[in-house]
């Protein structure tokens, strides 16, 4: 509703009852206006609808793909969006990423833990309701900076300038979007994942992605060890996500199937098959083993399945554990990807080796000849020396082309001897492009960024100790973060209101008029920063 119809209606209700005379409708009206999200189920079902319009947008132009930073506190989140407004005017096809391995390093009261599933699975949700909860304060602090210019114009009779800015509030684009939260491998069987489901989509999720390793085995994405789970096990975790957005009205959420199959070699179980050609026995073919040729050659406690008509004795690690076939990975992420597409999921990730748009294109195409649409989350991982695999890109395809590379040495590719060359130029070059040309060939609708702001954090800090314990001192500070903050127009330059300090003044005006005691006055250091 525009904000003076929300006067209005505020004004006619405010009259029907007289004890509350002292209220303004103005006031309540600029409060409901900062406070459009009442629950995050509310926000659940507000970016559903948008992450489903920018996949039917993607399916018809591939350069509207999407993109997201991860993040591991409300305050990143929120300070990446208020960026993104800045510099580009929209959030449009801009989300948040919810780090599973951010969460465990980070979040958990254990202490840092690698990305094994073993922190506390509430802080997954905790992080989402805190996100939100700084997004939202971001929308009541940029509208609450508007209100005060409506005030100002309205008391300088300025009545062209009230109307823009009370447009400005009408139109307003909030900074909630959509965050692709990772719930890991389901943190337990189906029931576990259903219930942790639930409080990830009541804390405003409207996408999750769900990974089919193994929930107690759980490993990183781009560590070994890792083992994959029989199909059948994998749906039913996606079922369960499903029924969980289904319970709580949100219909259109979106959910994630995300493939390890590429850098697994190893399953915990032998999957259930009815039938030949099923998805247990297609799960089966590629478990490597011995033909049996008779009774002989099963020994006490060994395993034995059929493959292709023949009895094999699956290889069995001490652990318990079965290996995969050598080189079966691709086939294998091709099998669970239709199957997961088939059976509820929206999207696929496929975690690989390395950034590389022709082995992408590979499997997204196979995936394709039998879902058309299939499209892709793609993790752009901090984990990749990104460096360095597009310069090997580069000087492999120089070489396959005959070009002279002698001047190069592939393994060295990395040093900062190559930084100038011809070579390190191309490379970032397609390093730059490398989101533009896998959405368009490579079906990849979403690009994120897992751990971005670990590697940030890590580097301004490392950067300011440098100089504020060395011989720079207090200079380090002001001229590395201060003086940037205030050229570069960074709204934390005036922290005491981007924490909300202004807001709570106009608040106290609301509730108890001229007595207020407003922390704003001449007094307030943050005064010299207006106008700077």
């Amino acid at each position: 509703m525009p904000y003076a119809s929300e006067v209005d209606a505020l004004t006619s209700l405010i009259k029907q009852n007289p004890t509350w005379s002292a209220i303004k409708p103005e006031h309540a009206a600029r409060m409901r206006a900062q406070n459009k999200f009442k629950t995050g189920l509310d926000i659940a079902k507000y970016t559903a609808k948008i992450m489903r319009e920018d996949m039917a947008n993607y399916d018809k132009d591939s350069s509207q793909y999407t993109q997201s930073l991860g993040c591991w506190h409300g305050f990143i989140g929120q300070q990446k969006m208020i960026s993104i407004k800045k510099h580009f005017g929209s959030t449009k096809r801009r989300y948040l990423y919810l780090s599973g391995w951010m969460v465990a390093a980070l979040r958990s009261e254990f202490g840092p833990l690698p990305d094994q599933s073993m922190h506390e699975k509430t802080a997954v949700s905790g992080l989402i309701e805190e996100l939100y909860t700084f997004l939202r304060q971001a929308d009541s602090w940029e509208l609450n900076h508007l209100f005060r210019d409506l005030e100002d114009a309205q008391k300088a009779g300025d009545h062209t300038k009230a109307k823009e800015i009370q447009a400005n509030i009408d139109n307003h684009e909030t900074h909630i979007v959509p965050i692709v939260a990772d719930i890991d491998a389901g943190f337990g069987n189906a029931e576990a994942t259903y219930l942790l489901a639930k409080q990830m989509i009541e804390a405003g999720a409207c996408c999750i992605q769900i990974e089919n390793q193994v929930s107690d085995e759980k490993q990183c994405g781009h560590q070994d060890g890792k083992v994959t789970v029989p199909h059948a096990d994998f749906l039913a975790k996606i079922n369960a996500v499903r029924l969980a957005f289904l319970e709580l009205g949100v219909d259109d959420g979106v959910i994630v199937a995300r493939t390890d199959s590429l850098g697994a070699g190893l399953t915990k179980q032998i999957a259930v098959t009815n039938e030949p050609g099923d998805l247990g026995d297609q799960y089966n073919s590629f478990i490597d083993g011995d033909v049996i040729n008779s009774a002989d050659d099963i020994n006490n406690g060994d395993v034995v399945i059929k493959q292709n008509d023949k009895l094999v004795k699956p290889k069995r690690l001490a652990s318990g554990l079965f290996q995969f076939k050598e080189g079966s990975g691709e086939d294998r992420v091709v099998m669970d990807c239709i199957a997961s597409l088939q059976n509820g999921a929206d999207l696929l990730w496929i975690e690989t080796e390395k950034p590389h748009v022709g082995q992408i294109a590979s499997m997204v195409n196979r995936i394709r000849e039998v879902v058309p649409n299939a499209k892709l989350v793609y993790n752009n991982s901090p984990s990749f020396n990104w460096t360095l695999n597009f310069r090997q890109q580069v000087f492999d395809a120089w070489a396959a082309e005959g070009k002279d590379v002698s001047g190069y040495d592939r393994a060295r590719l990395m040093s900062a001897d190559y930084d100038t060359t011809d070579l390190a130029k191309l490379a970032d070059q397609w390093t730059a492009n490398f989101q533009r040309d896998s959405a368009r060939e490579a079906g990849i609708f979403h690009h994120l960024i897992t751990l971005p702001t670990y590697h940030t954090a890590a580097l301004s800090t490392d950067n300011l100790a440098k100089g504020y314990f060395g011989e720079e001192g207090m200079l380090a500070y002001v001229a590395g973060v201060q003086r940037k903050e205030i050229r570069q127009g960074i709204a934390t330059v005036k922290h005491q209101d981007m924490a909300g300090s202004n807001i709570g003044d106009d608040h106290k005006e609301f509730f108890a008029g001229e007595a207020a005691l407003k922390a704003g006055g001449k007094d307030n250091t943050m005064g010299q920063f207006e106008n700077v």
